[in-house]
């Protein structure tokens, strides 16, 4: 039964996304907009990390296979994808680097704050 409260929890934030990409007028994914309900709800306390932590574990254990549709489907659209794969292998591996590099300085910045502020409660 925790495991489906968890889960209702993290589908509750996940539909009010989905709201959400429906009345803001901004080019969000619906999903981004759960994930920033979701750390925002955590952040300020309103929920609290027991509450989501096992199954968000297990969703995070079986992330791979979430991605085999996906795969499938660019298996199936090869015939439309199949002339222009080298742009969109490049872009794909520039947007990668790009992201993890972002990544790494936004957490080195918010360690270093962190550090700075006398918050060692990580």
């Amino acid at each position: 039964m925790k495991y489906l409260k968890q889960f209702g929890v993290i589908l509750t934030l996940s539909f009010i996304g989905e709201i959400l990409y429906r009345i803001i007028p901004l080019p969000i994914p619906a999903g981004i907009y759960g994930i920033i309900l979701l750390f925002l709800a955590l952040e300020c306390k309103v929920l609290k990390l027991d509450q989501v932590k096992d199954v968000s574990l297990f969703l995070i254990e079986i992330m791979p296979v979430l991605f085999i549709p996906s795969a499938v489907g660019l298996m199936t659209a090869w015939g439309i994808i199949k002339d222009n794969w080298l742009i969109y292998v490049t872009i794909t591996v520039i947007t990668t680097l790009l992201v993890m590099v972002v990544s790494g300085w936004v957490t080195q910045l918010i360690l270093r704050l962190k550090k700075k502020g006398g918050k060692e409660d990580a």
